[in-house]
């Protein structure tokens, strides 16, 4: 995986059409799934904060009205380049019939998919310490994240990692994160500090000021996290979800408002600077 400073753009070319992956692993994580399959012909770098159009090559569409019909966007969670091709991660939580067929695959079974596409996160500003910010099923970016600044040779003070969950079996991701020991919050108190990880930010930024923001989560959060790094002047970006059909700009199913215009997240984000938007919990946000 490229570091996030190797180019200026921060984003992968994704070859046209979709192809197969094959799955090589299923794993229980808490009250997630994290799904490993190999893709062979795909780009072997993809940036932190881009995603993929995932659908199950069988059993697709198929189902009840049938239904799943369209592929859902996922950002990676981890990618490792090897001899045979890029083993991409992705986390996901059973929450409709698309991720309910995606959670179902076994391996050996055939992933569809399209990627890596958007543009991701950019480097920290310089003399800044990188903080990252993670809510729910929004952790996934912010793992490989975690590992391309880790594995960045640079000036700068390491990472902070502060996640928010619903509960215990939720903040079982946590465990991903291979570099420092995560900060955490969960709604019940049922693992780490009960409360919200917008808390945990405050208390990093006032220790802290000097800081560059990285976040996913609910549009909620983001937008707390948004209005919170605009009170205190801090940089944030922000990788946004809305609702995607096809991941290249063609549906304008995923338009935003913004600061400048409406702008199409497939394309022009997911990872949008937190200045450039007016609000982060726009209609259409999240899943």
């Amino acid at each position: 995986m490229s570091p996030v400073t190797a180019q200026a753009e921060p984003r992968t070319v994704a070859p046209p059409g979709r192809r197969i992956a094959r799955v090589t692993g299923v794993a229980a994580v808490g009250a997630y799934r994290l799904i490993t399959a190999l893709d062979a012909d795909g780009p072997p770098e993809p940036r932190p904060g881009q995603f993929y159009m995932l659908a199950a090559e069988r059993g697709w569409g198929g189902g009840t009205d049938e239904r799943p019909y369209l592929p859902r966007a996922f950002s990676y969670a981890r990618a490792r380049r090897g001899p045979d091709g890029v083993e991409l991660d992705f986390l996901l939580e059973a929450v409709g019939p698309g991720t309910a067929r995606l959670g179902a695959l076994r391996a050996g079974e055939g992933l569809a998919l399209v990627g890596p596409l958007g543009l991701g996160f950019r480097a920290p500003a310089e003399g800044t310490r990188p903080l990252l910010v993670g809510g729910g099923i929004g952790v996934a970016p912010l793992v490989c994240l975690a590992d391309d600044l880790t594995a960045t040779a640079a000036p700068r003070p390491p990472a902070a990692i502060l996640l928010g969950f619903r509960t215990r079996g939720h903040a079982a991701a946590a465990g991903l994160f291979g570099a420092g020991e995560p900060a955490l919050a969960t709604d019940d108190g049922s693992a780490g500090r009960r409360g919200l990880v917008t808390e945990l930010l405050a208390e990093a930024l006032a220790a802290e000021p000097a800081a560059t923001v990285f976040a996913c989560g609910p549009p909620p959060m983001l937008e707390a996290v948004r209005a919170l790094c605009a009170d205190l002047g801090v940089a944030a970006q922000l990788a946004l979800e809305a609702g995607m059909a096809c991941g290249f700009g063609a549906c304008f199913g995923c338009v935003v408002p913004t600061a400048e215009g409406y702008l199409r997240l497939c394309v022009d984000g997911p990872v949008l600077d937190a200045h450039r938007l007016e609000r982060a919990d726009f209609p259409g946000a999240g899943h």
